[in-house]
């Protein structure tokens, strides 16, 4: 086990974050829920392609062997690409769709669509088609209950045109949408959850006496606001957020998250 006190790598990391690690690995027992894009992996152009960087896998894997530990992807991605790019042991809790797709330790806790849901998702796909087709290098990625028009390769202009009729096209086809803005994707389903209830859901689930919730976007906020004054906030990158401490991006995430694991490995045995 890495020597804790040894500057680096944590000295690279705010010193009210470090203390607030050390402060939430002496819980009972941790949930450590963590977003997937932006936050374990860099943003690429090609969602199928993203990987957790190789730090912040090994502390996930780490963690996920420790007892009065569980880890969680708390993702807005399909809980199939999900599984596809995080590539973790059964015993990882994956929530996919923001909260609406669950693998728990029961595999067969999935999302079950009623008629008119299903209805609504196929007007849903004809409308936002339309848009995904009339503007350049804007594409549509089918989800459980609805749909992500992401406008990573559009320019700045096509982008904007394009959340700006989507939102307008679906909103006169169909009410009672939810509708998500994110890091160049808009998402919609005709289901309503968010990250923030998901968070919650996991609390209950594994009885966590703290949450550690790291994450970049602004889906995420709801995530930080499920959050009690025990836990402990992540926010990667820029923006306004809820969260208590920040760092730059997933790097400094990885070194948090492999603090986290020497700091729970050493106090887990002494429980």
């Amino acid at each position: 086990m890495v020597d804790v006190d040894t500057p680096p790598p944590f000295s690279r990391l705010p010193e009210p974050l470090v203390g607030a690690l050390r402060e939430i690995t002496r819980t009972k027992q941790l949930l450590v829920a963590l977003d997937f894009d932006g936050t374990l992996a860099p943003e690429v152009d090609d969602p199928e392609r993203a990987r957790a960087l190789p730090e912040a896998r090994a502390a996930v894997l780490r963690l996920l062997e420790m007892p009065h530990t569980r880890v969680a992807l708390v993702s807005g991605r399909s809980l199939a690409s999900l599984e596809r790019v995080s590539q973790l042991p059964d015993n990882a809790l994956l929530i996919g769709s923001h909260g609406i797709e669950i693998r728990l330790d029961d595999p067969d806790d999935i999302i079950g669509l009623d008629a008119a849901e299903v209805e609504r998702v196929e007007k849903l796909k004809e409308v936002l088609s339309e848009v995904a087709e009339s503007i350049d290098q804007v594409w549509l990625e089918e989800k459980p209950a609805g749909f992500a028009l992401h406008t990573r390769l559009a320019t700045d202009h096509n982008s904007r045109v394009a959340h700006l009729v989507a939102r307008s096209e679906a909103a006169a086809e169909l009410d009672n949408l939810t509708v998500r803005g994110g890091k160049n994707v808009l998402e919609f389903s005709v289901r309503s959850t968010t990250k923030g209830e998901a968070i919650e859901h996991l609390r209950a689930y594994t009885g966590a006496t703290a949450v550690f919730f790291a994450g970049d976007d602004v889906t995420d906020e709801d995530g930080f606001a499920a959050l009690n004054a025990d836990d402990l906030g992540l926010k990667a990158g820029e923006g306004t957020t809820l969260a208590n401490h920040r760092v730059k991006g997933p790097a400094e995430v990885a070194r948090a998250l492999a603090m986290l694991a020497d700091l729970r490995e050493g106090d887990v045995h002494e429980q």
